[in-house]
């Protein structure tokens, strides 16, 4: 029978703080940490609040105690920050060997890309020709495999906003299949001028804080961050009697192919990821406690999002809210940072709130969770993250 995945382990990196327990004490403030950036150097700093990371890329590398010369990434060294944290948490940094790692990433190295342009452009030939080296989406999880030290297995999902979650399903199939018995899961993005031009041009970010859910929604924020579990056999649990955060119970991917970037508008695919994560989970629709929803804010996402779940869930809705109020949309690493909160919510029996929230949607009438609230048992939380081209993903996650 194959083994159940636990997780054993969780990091956490975002514009909230660095840490799980900075992050949980953002959440309690109620308040949003979007806001408009200083470290990203951008003519738009001023129109658009984005999901900034507090430290720039040399207090990255003092905290990380990286001296060497080598070129980092941004989200190469936000990818450290959270990948660390989790193997400690889970007791494991002094014994690396034998834990894949499996990141997700959408940006990848962009901002050094982005910088050896700049050289080769504006400064007249004078750049780092090692930058180009690190702009591969492949890149960022090298860099955990070398700082780590792990050896087992490695590899990169790039499925737009659902890479992380797809990375953690990975590692899940790996370790049930028996090829691994742990693994690193997650994903990381940074903020670059590129990522931030592309989806103003696409026309759905918003100059105000986004209102997930909400009828008047006017697009989303942009974020950075990275976000990891590690995931570990029900066997080599049992046999070093070790106890889990909670269990991956349940995961699914479809892809619908309704569009480019847009979701279709009745959501048959997140509806066809959810119901498949529920039956892998072995669960109804009504066991699920809590669910950390995509939630973007865009017109397009809330709408089709809404349909899936009062497809699922019909009219006995369990609590839902969009984090991404907090974080700003984090792209690839979205789906790892919600699985740290899914995870969370499990362990305190948390339901994070949907913040700036104040109409219902015409189409659905749902109203999302507006309150920091740890007052009952959750039992079951479903995260959601879906991707442009339709990459839709779902993950479940239970307690033990």
């Amino acid at each position: 029978m194959p083994s159940k995945v636990y997780v054993t382990g969780l990091g956490i990196i975002s514009a909230m703080g660095a840490g799980v327990d900075e992050t949980l004490k953002s959440f309690s403030t109620g308040k949003t940490f979007v806001r408009h950036p200083e470290i990203l150097k951008t003519l738009l700093k001023d129109q658009f609040p984005l999901g900034e990371v507090r430290f720039s890329n040399e207090e990255l590398k003092s905290l990380l105690q990286i001296k060497t010369k080598q070129s980092y990434s941004r989200t190469s060294l936000l990818a450290l920050m959270a990948a660390k944290e989790a193997l400690s948490s889970a007791g494991l940094l002094e014994s690396p060997l034998g834990i894949g790692v499996i990141s997700g990433t959408s940006v990848g190295g962009m901002d050094k890309g982005e910088y050896l342009y700049d050289g080769f452009i504006r400064r007249k030939g004078k750049f780092n020709l090692h930058d180009a080296f690190v702009h591969d989406c492949g890149d960022s999880t090298n860099k955990i495999v070398e700082y780590l030290g792990t050896r087992a297995y490695s590899s990169t999902i790039s499925t737009a906003c659902s890479s992380a979650a797809n990375a953690i399903m990975l590692g899940a199939r790996l370790i049930k299949s028996g090829k691994l018995q742990r693994v690193i899961a997650g994903g990381t993005d940074a903020l670059a001028r590129f990522t931030l031009s592309g989806f103003r041009s696409l026309m759905i970010l918003s100059d105000e804080h986004c209102k997930p859910f909400d009828q008047h929604r006017k697009g989303l924020n942009l974020g950075e961050g990275a976000g990891y579990v590690v995931l570990e056999s029900e066997e080599i649990l049992d046999k070093e009697n070790r106890t889990p955060i909670c269990e991956l119970s349940g995961y699914a991917n479809t892809c619908d192919a309704f569009h480019q970037t847009a979701s279709s508008a009745d959501g048959n695919g997140a509806w066809l990821a959810i119901s498949q994560a529920l039956e892998l989970a072995g669960l109804y629709p009504n066991d699920i406690s809590y669910i950390n929803t995509h939630g973007t804010a865009t017109p397009n996402n809330d709408l089709s999002e809404s349909m899936a779940m009062k497809r699922v869930f019909g009219e006995i809705m369990p609590p839902f809210s969009s984090t991404k109020a907090f974080t700003g949309h984090t792209l690839g690493a979205a789906g790892g940072i919600e699985a740290v909160f899914s995870a969370l919510s499990i362990r305190d029996n948390i339901v994070f709130p949907n913040l700036h929230f104040q109409d219902k949607m015409d189409e659905t009438g749902l109203i999302p969770q507006t309150v920091f609230e740890n007052q009952f048992e959750i039992k079951h939380v479903l995260s959601n993250s879906f991707g442009f081209g339709g990459n839709n993903s779902s993950l479940v996650f239970s307690a033990c």
